[in-house]
């Protein structure tokens, strides 16, 4: 469709779902709002900030190029992902978590410290490479694997142990397949890692659990549901926070910045900080040095969510004055290092610096291609510089849109 240069992006929505013969219901509910929500953006009332929900709208509407609906450089497409990512680790993973037989598994008996450790280093890799879903993803079959049958063979507190091992690796899991799993093993693989938390009563196992299940939330459009259970399980845990292990204490602050970050995403300001300020007095009650194995809550997560709080928001001046202030080898996980460069990168983009925005992308891919590559926002942010970047960073921005994969034809 040919629509005026002057139109919204609201207005561009309402001409393309009435053009398409959809009430304003049934496009929400496909984006998994309600249609209150969705008139506010067709009226300008609202602006759409979520870049996951303009793909998923303009998926909805069955839009290849985005540009249709942001308007901009007619010449250049900016592509729609119409279906999941791709990535060769899924098959095996799926066969692994779908494939579940009902009759207990003939095997060899599995030890429990042993799988546990494997798991343990696991986590760190996948915090520490720079391709961490292609290699963690070549370990979760087996590992999957082995944690169902210690779950169903093991009695007292080693099945206790086993169940806590097997959360544990449903949210890893979850964390290596998110963008890329089809929606359904991603709800399945939350809702088992809550399961086996629970069923091994273990409070932390639970609110890490917890922690997962919201990331699931947020991402599929569901901010309110995140923010209940992320709420509940820290309400579940403070309790047992006197005199508890750091990592307890770890998980507890961690919830606090998931909360932070889905106020954020929802223009709540107040709510945002509130949370975070819950989040950085944990941190000081922690020792310097500490980080959590899995969710890697410390002093310089708190620092790197703040800017992610400050972004969110669209406070672009704040967010690039915290990011000034942190030194990102403070933070041992390569993909939170790259996710903070792609977080000022949006910041820049806030700012129409298209410049900086390049140079911090760049910085990003550098230090992790697939967390580039399979984060929408990061997909969003290189799409909207090739789209829109100054003529003389035309080719620049064109590289690394072709390596991040959100090159179409133009035409």
């Amino acid at each position: 469709m040919d629509f005026p240069d002057d139109l919204s992006t609201g207005e561009r929505i309402r001409v393309l779902r009435e053009s398409r013969g959809m009430s304003r219901p049934v496009l929400a509910g496909m984006c998994g709002r309600g249609p209150d929500w969705l008139e506010k953006i067709e009226s300008g009332e609202r602006e759409l900030r979520s870049d996951s929900l303009l793909l998923a709208l303009a998926a909805a509407l069955q839009i290849s190029d985005l540009s249709v609906i942001t308007g901009g450089t007619p010449e250049v497409a900016q592509p729609v992902p119409l279906g999941r990512l791709n990535h060769p680790s899924m098959p095996a993973i799926w066969a692994a978590v779908m494939n579940r037989r009902l009759a207990p598994p003939a095997a060899e008996p599995v030890d429990i410290a042993t799988l546990q450790g494997r798991i343990d280093q696991t986590w760190r890799l996948w915090h520490t490479s720079g391709h961490n879903r292609t290699e963690v993803g070549a370990l979760l079959p087996e590992l999957i694997t082995q944690a169902e049958a210690a779950a169903r063979t093991l009695d007292g507190p080693q099945r206790r142990a086993s169940l806590a091992a097997l959360a544990d690796v449903y949210r890893l899991t979850g964390q290596a397949t998110a963008y890329v799993a089809p929606a359904e093993l991603a709800w399945v693989v939350a809702d088992r890692a809550l399961t086996a938390a629970q069923q091994a009563d273990a409070p932390a196992a639970i609110a890490a659990a917890a922690w997962n299940m919201g990331n699931i939330l947020r991402e599929t459009a569901y901010p309110e549901e995140a923010l209940r259970v992320t709420t509940e399980a820290a309400d579940l845990l403070r309790p047992h926070l006197d005199g508890a292990p750091d990592d307890w204490r770890g998980v507890y602050g961690a919830l606090q910045l998931h909360a932070a970050v889905t106020c954020a995403r929802d223009g709540r300001e107040g709510d945002a900080w509130r949370y975070w300020d819950k989040g950085d007095q944990v941190a000081k009650s922690l020792p310097a040095s500490y980080v959590h194995p899995s969710t890697v809550f410390g002093r310089a997560n708190v620092d790197f969510h703040a800017v992610s709080v400050a972004t969110d928001l669209r406070s672009s001046g704040k967010a690039l004055s915290l990011a000034d202030d942190i030194d990102p080898d403070a933070m041992p996980s390569i993909e939170r290092r790259a996710r903070l460069w792609v977080e000022v990168a949006r910041g820049h983009l806030q700012r129409d610096d298209r410049t900086a925005a390049l140079h911090v992308m760049n910085l990003a891919h550098s230090i992790s291609q697939e967390t580039v590559a399979f984060t929408p926002s990061a997909r969003g942010v290189a799409a909207d510089l090739w789209r829109t970047a100054p003529r003389a960073l035309r080719g620049e921005a064109g590289r690394l849109a072709e390596a991040v994969g959100v090159t179409a034809a133009a035409g």
